[in-house]
């Protein structure tokens, strides 16, 4: 709801946030970095950029020290106090805050006019709308599959239908179980997931692949037969920056997601 004016080209920029590094890197900006937060990990050239902190604790005076003229930031990822004190900076800051699978795009052609990669940032744009259209159009009409995703395990969290991970699910043709649930990241009992009773459950991994599993992972849930999902052989994981991050990289995640999903349609 902010206008972020500059008087020309943003050419030293600073981003709080892994995706905002990734969707500079996307509009062809990625040499305007000068500073980023920790997990700024992608692309590989974004690891040799210099570090000023992270998601929740920033180095201001690092940051004041690279004089950008720009910086990127998370509205609901950095903390609202560190976000204040930038405001203090004096140094234009431009939030980033895709919520929808659908709003990924718009943010890509904002960097690009901030940063005066317009084109680059109207093609990155464009294939990302089509690859999603793609999608879009190839798992259309599917059966339903009742879907849990595990945020973390203890205690039990999973995320509502307002978080872009929701709009993956819906996208391949399933179904959030607690997708009606408040606030944003709800905490639940086993008992309230197993009464639920979902066909398919995920959780992302710290890897590249589905091998790669997290510490806080979905076995436990074996001792628990009676449970479809277990029953079926449907627990699945999936590299979580390609769910998580709100970045043209989604679609990845998302296409594997729905690969997925069409497995557990077969095991029916």
């Amino acid at each position: 709801g902010h206008t972020v004016s500059l008087p020309r080209p943003a050419q030293r920029v600073v981003s709080l946030t892994p995706h905002g590094t990734e969707l500079v890197f996307a509009v062809g900006g990625g040499s305007r970095l000068v500073g980023v937060v920790e997990f700024s990990d992608y692309p590989e050239a974004a690891q040799r950029i210099r570090r000023v902190g992270d998601n929740k604790a920033v180095d201001l005076e690092a940051v004041a020290a690279l004089k950008p003229d720009l910086i990127v930031v998370w509205r609901h990822g950095n903390a609202r106090r560190q976000l204040e004190k930038l405001g203090n900076l004096g140094i234009p800051v431009y939030e980033s805050d895709p919520r929808r699978l659908d709003d990924i795009p718009g943010a890509l052609e904002r960097l690009g006019r901030l940063l005066g990669t317009d084109t680059e940032a109207a093609q990155a744009a464009s294939r990302y709308r089509q690859d999603l259209q793609t999608l879009r159009e190839r798992y259309a009409g599917r059966p339903p599959v009742t879907t849990f995703y595990q945020v973390w395990r203890q205690p039990l969290k999973t995320l509502n239908n307002d978080h872009m991970v929701s709009d993956v699910i819906r996208l391949c043709g399933g179904v959030n179980v607690f997708g009606t649930l408040e606030p944003l990241v709800p905490t639940l009992s086993d008992e309230a997931l197993l009464q639920a009773n979902p066909e398919f459950m995920f959780a992302a991994s710290m890897g590249a692949t589905s091998s790669s599993r997290p510490v806080d992972s979905l076995d436990g849930w074996k001792r628990f037969p009676r449970l479809t999902a277990v029953q079926r052989g449907n627990l699945f994981y999936v590299n979580g920056d390609l769910i998580n991050r709100p970045t043209p990289r989604v679609l990845e995640g998302a296409a594997l997601i729905c690969e997925a999903m069409e497995g557990v349609r077969g095991r029916r």
